[in-house]
């Protein structure tokens, strides 16, 4: 996107909030795991942070914080792309989850309201995350918004 802003003077910050949700999720997918060891692997789990969860879930919430994590450590815009491609599929993952919500069968993540929002959460804030943390060469930045506007500090 040529209006997706580079070299953002909050990048820090925001990559801080990128590898907070890669915590939050690796965290929630330890505790889901051990929680829902002894169940189902798919199916109504139990609760575990206040969420639903399943083993399936929990694999899947471990993974992607692991990915998410990684990345972030990594940085060099890699961060920018798997945050952005993450925060979207959470937010499919939580659509599908909110139509088959009061479904046995078809609810294989054991998700519940609670779940479903804070997946929305996690990946609104991916996908923000990611149109702020790009990085380039200062030569092939633009110039600074207030020079543009012709404003000075």
């Amino acid at each position: 996107m040529a209006h997706t802003p580079v070299n953002h003077p909050l990048r820090p910050i925001y990559r801080i909030v990128g590898f907070v949700v890669g915590a939050y999720l690796v965290a929630f997918g330890i505790i889901g795991f051990i929680s829902t060891s002894s169940e189902a692997f798919t199916g109504p789990g139990v609760r575990a942070l206040g969420q639903g969860s399943n083993v399936l879930w929990s694999i899947i919430s471990l993974a992607l914080g692991a990915l998410v994590l990684l990345a972030t450590a990594v940085g060099r815009n890699i961060d920018a792309a798997v945050d952005q491609y993450l925060g979207w599929a959470l937010l499919v993952l939580g659509s599908y989850s909110l139509c088959v919500l009061r479904t046995d069968e078809v609810n294989i993540f054991g998700f519940t309201m609670s779940t479903v929002i804070v997946t929305y959460l996690a990946g609104l804030l991916l996908i923000t995350v990611s149109l702020y943390s790009k990085t380039a060469p200062q030569s092939q930045t633009g110039a600074p918004r207030q020079v543009r506007e012709g404003r000075t500090a």
